[in-house]
């Protein structure tokens, strides 16, 4: 099969899409060029809001490491609709780019961290007690996100909304699932509709939002087995999306323990995530056939 990529799509040209900060992407995405390199097609990152880039110079562009785009979303998606070739497709990248479509997950029955969603202008009403977590809409990284103690941080986490809130953002309020710090998170990802491989992220909010000067807040990352129940779950998730699982190049399913052990979904990730390709032996090439696979027809 590898003689029969590099025959077959020789020259190719794929842009890994990428953002300024990280003009030659993250170093788990790299990992993704020699792999493309191995079947004959040459990885090229890009930076999305470059004016210099022509995308109609690439086979097909993979949206990768474009993690600045939370504050100019509508900038973003509108650049995504000019792509000729684009994996996750344009209209992917709108539907995923705001938290939102956990609403229409909940209502195809798919268990979600509870969520209430407070918009711009809306009254600031929080629980009594208890621990919770605040968070934009739009967002990546974990950034703009903070957990807090109620009723001792009340105020700390009603001055949260309202930040986020006079910036015109959505507002998205959950309880904090305890189990987290010591099971862990779970991602779950996919490859052209098949799952690949598991990661245990670790704890990662301890405290309110007090801001980074980086995309996102780093994270512990190890492979993990995921339980039955989880890819249960998982696969469930990728079912009731919109869109097709196998039109999907990549698809991530972020999931948190909970008190009874039952998994629920925290996010589903479509447009940019972090693939842990170096987690998983065989990942970067997986991804890498993948994209061949996804080539226009009639190109190289």
């Amino acid at each position: 099969m590898e003689q029969s990529y590099s025959a077959t799509r020789a020259g190719a040209r794929v842009a890994l899409v990428t953002c300024a900060e990280l003009p030659d992407l993250d170093a788990d995405d790299q990992s993704l060029i020699p792999a493309l390199a191995a079947i004959g097609i040459t990885g090229v990152p890009a930076v999305w809001d470059d004016a210099a880039v022509d995308w109609q110079a690439f086979d097909l562009a993979v949206v990768r490491n474009t993690w600045d785009y939370p504050r100019r979303r509508a900038e973003f998606t509108a650049w995504a609709g000019t792509v000729p070739h684009l994996a996750n497709a344009p209209e992917v990248i709108a539907w995923n780019t705001d938290k939102r479509y956990l609403r229409e997950l909940a209502e195809a029955g798919i268990p979600i961290v509870p969520t209430a969603w407070i918009d711009p202008g809306d009254p600031v009403e929080l629980q009594d007690s208890g621990e919770i977590v605040v968070k934009p809409a739009v967002s990546v990284g974990s950034v703009d996100t903070g957990r807090y103690r109620l009723p001792e941080q009340a105020d700390l986490a009603a001055g949260h909304v309202r930040r986020l809130q006079e910036a015109g953002r959505t507002v998205m309020v959950q309880p904090y699932l305890a189990d987290v710090d010591t099971a862990g998170e779970t991602a779950l990802l996919f490859v052209a509709g098949q799952f690949s491989h598991a990661i245990r992220k670790g704890p990662i909010l301890t405290g309110p939002d007090e801001g980074v000067d980086t995309l996102y807040q780093e994270e512990s990352i190890t492979p993990r087995t995921p339980s039955p129940a989880e890819h249960a779950l998982a696969e469930r998730v990728l079912t009731a999306l919109p869109f097709d699982r196998s039109g999907l190049l990549y698809a991530r399913v972020d999931l948190l323990p909970t008190p009874s052990g039952d998994p629920v979904v925290i996010e589903v990730e479509l447009t940019e995530p972090s693939l842990f390709l170096t987690t998983a032996g065989g990942a970067a090439d997986r991804l890498a056939r993948a994209i061949a696979g996804r080539l226009p027809a009639g190109r190289p």
